[in-house]
Parts: C-alpha cells; structure tokens; sequence
C-alpha cells in the first residue's frame, strides 16, 4: 500500500529541468535490494560515485515526512556535503519517491526480474552541471550500489 506525505516543498514547485533516468540490475532478491538501499549501515558502505569519496554518515527515517541525511565527503577531507531530504511515497520493497532539499524529486522503483532487481532511479537534473555530468555521477552510485549488495 503506497503512502503519500504532504511536503510544502512539492506544492507549486516548478519543474527545475529534464529527467534524467539512470538503472542497473543487480543479481539478488527484492527484500536484499531494499534493506540495502534503506539502512544506514549498508548506505554508507556505497553511497559514493568514485574510490576518493566516501559516506561517514547516513541518516534514514524511511517513511512519508520522514528525512534522509547522507554525508559525501571526498576522502582527504577537502571538502564535503550533505545530501538532504524528504520520502513523498514509500512503497516497500517496490518505490520510493523523495524531494532533494532543493525542491527536485526523485523517484526510485525496485522491479523484480527472475531471481535478480532492476532498480531504476529518476531524478529532475539540476541547472548548474551538464546532464551528462549528473547522468554519469548518478549512474557511478548506483554501480557501486550494485558491486557492494552482490558481494554480500
């Protein structure tokens, strides 16, 4: 059963550029997919687009209004950020939908293909990097998504 929140931030929001799509098939179960793309152990061990940058911490209250907080940090401490925002829609096992602090929504959907997930995960491009830049970046977290749940 889906459940909505009623975030002032998706109220009259614009939208703030094109979708950008990005997916990957990772070999194992639904139930294995979720629990590591929602808890804050797993999320911190790939939430990262390359080997200089790492996740120290990972905050995750995954239901609608409930907020996630990722850390980004490139490894020699030069600089960081965190990655803020709200759940809209939480369909377990199957979607999930959030805003970004900065009003763009993200929808990722988990679809079971035999005996492995396609996650597929869309998000409103921001206007200060080229789409392609986001696309690659998105795409390099959800490889190491896939690398780290199929070595466990």
């Amino acid at each position: 059963m889906p459940y909505r929140s009623n975030c002032p931030a998706t109220k009259n929001k614009p939208m703030q550029g094109t979708k950008i799509t990005v997916t990957a098939t990772v070999a194992a179960a639904p139930a294995k997919v979720w629990e590591h793309w929602t808890h804050p152990q797993h999320i911190t061990q790939w939430n990262f687009a390359s080997p200089d940058w790492h996740c120290p911490a990972a905050e995750n209250e995954v239901r609608p209004g409930g907020k996630l907080k990722w850390t980004m940090a490139a490894r020699d401490g030069s600089m960081s950020f965190d990655f803020e925002g709200e759940y809209q829609e939480i369909i377990p096992i199957k979607k999930i939908t959030y805003v970004i602090a900065d009003g763009r929504q993200v929808t990722v959907e988990f679809a079971a293909v035999g005996a492995q997930t396609e996650v597929t995960e869309t998000f409103e491009a921001e206007g200060t990097n080229p789409e392609e830049m986001q696309r690659a970046g998105w795409q390099a977290i959800l490889d190491n998504f896939k690398k780290y749940v199929e070595s466990r």
